[in-house]
């Protein structure tokens, strides 16, 4: 509804792509970041496939995890401190694994689910706001533009949003119907 005005930091974010640019104009892009492995939508879709939720995953495990307890596990924030714009995900889904198999043998129960979903989206857009705060600070920009599947999250968004309000920073994102 409101176009952004040039230059700012992209963030897209979906199943296939976890990219940071800047942006100056229509066709002008410089890649500051990406993943070096799964995409942050792939592994939502992956880590909520192992907790046996629905596909496509973003959705259903981001619900689940505002039923978590943000205290019953920590899992890695990959790639947080690396210095660098980069991105990785795999690690991530594969501590969901790990934790899903440690419970293998009492089954998972809901409540778990809900737990391991909620240390897994905090986990998830810990890095994601972090990258996109680093990304501006170091380019000296206030404007962030969210775009991609993953941009529809309510946890990303809420994180965001808190983040700009700290920071003076404008967030502008599709409307989600408008992220798939």
């Amino acid at each position: 509804a409101k176009p952004p005005a040039f230059p700012f930091i992209a963030l897209l974010v979906s199943g296939g792509h976890t990219q940071l640019m800047r942006v100056e104009g229509v066709g002008k892009y410089e890649l500051l970041g990406e993943t070096l492995d799964d995409a942050a939508g792939e592994a939502f879709d992956k880590s909520a496939k192992l907790l046996g939720l629905g596909y496509p995953g973003g959705p259903a495990i981001s619900r689940m995890a505002e039923f978590g307890d943000p205290t019953a596990y920590k899992l890695p924030r990959p790639m947080l401190h690396s210095g660098n714009l980069e991105f990785s995900f795999s690690g991530l889904k594969t501590a969901v694994l790990t934790l899903v198999k440690q419970h293998a043998a009492s089954n998972l129960c809901e409540q778990d689910k809900a737990n391991i979903a909620r240390a897994f989206v905090d986990a998830i857009v810990e890095v994601l706001v972090a990258k996109c705060l680093k990304a501006l600070k170091e380019t000296g920009m206030k404007r962030l533009v969210i775009a991609g599947g993953v941009g529809a999250n309510k946890q990303l968004r809420a994180a965001l949003e808190a983040a700009a309000t700290r920071q003076r920073l404008e967030v502008l994102y599709p409307e989600p119907g408008l992220c798939t």
